[in-house]
């Protein structure tokens, strides 16, 4: 995404938790994307030419084109720790900062290998985006990721999932069915490894890489810290 391009510079320092997912390997799958761009913050590849992914990039990102700071959320839909996050932080930082227009938030896909169906919850979900509606599969993955993950194969809940959204379900098979997301999920994986993500949930505030399910206090103090910086800067 080349609305990245803000953090590109960052130094990004670690806080580390025990309350992450780590992977057991790279976590990759498929294809490198060739993603191009500058690296040290979260860096942009090159513009997708297909017309759902590039609205599926989009309906990732929450909040007004305006707001002065952006919160990077590096997550995988089966890590229980993104889970704990979505569950009990998400909706007051959305509610608190994102809708207020302090802040955009953009979810960036790291997948990780241990998790047999972290790929196929990416995919649904960029599919879903491809219709808009990604934060609603992204709240309905995770309010039923105890489910899914125990089954053989999670397809047909998926795709149940998907419909519930109101989501236009051919189209939307068609598109999971494609593989066409799969370049982009790497992407974002390998971009946000060469900004110092390992782990997931981990979350990229102005100069600063937060490893763990964070509660909102850890986040609005990263929030605070990266706002007082952005208003020296204008000053």
């Amino acid at each position: 995404m080349n609305h990245y391009q803000v953090n590109r510079a960052a130094s990004l320092a670690i806080v580390a938790l025990s309350v992450a997912c780590a992977p057991a390997n790279n976590g990759k799958q498929g294809a490198a994307s060739g993603a191009t761009g500058e690296t040290a913050g979260v860096s942009a590849p090159a513009a997708p030419k297909d017309s759902d992914i590039v609205r599926a990039d989009l309906a990732r990102i929450q909040g007004s084109p305006t707001a002065p700071l952006w919160v990077i959320e590096a997550s995988d839909f089966q890590c229980p720790y993104c889970k704990q996050w979505h569950d009990e932080t998400y909706q007051t930082l959305r509610d608190e900062f994102v809708r207020t227009g302090k802040v955009r938030l953009a979810y960036v896909n790291f997948p990780l290998a241990q998790h047999q169906f972290a790929w196929p919850a990416a995919e649904s979900a960029m599919c879903a985006g491809a219709q808009d509606k990604f934060w609603e599969m992204h709240d309905a993955l995770f309010n039923t990721q105890d489910k899914w993950e125990v089954l053989p194969s999670p397809t047909t809940f998926f795709d149940s999932l998907a419909s519930a959204q109101g989501v236009e379900i051919n189209r939307w098979r068609q598109c999971v069915q494609s593989g066409k997301m799969k370049s982009w999920i790497q992407a974002d994986h390998d971009r946000a490894e060469r900004a110092g993500v390992t782990s997931t949930p981990s979350f990229m505030i102005g100069d600063k890489l937060l490893v763990g399910a964070q509660p909102i206090d850890e986040i609005r103090r990263a929030i605070d810290s990266a706002m007082v910086k952005i208003n020296k800067t204008k000053s």
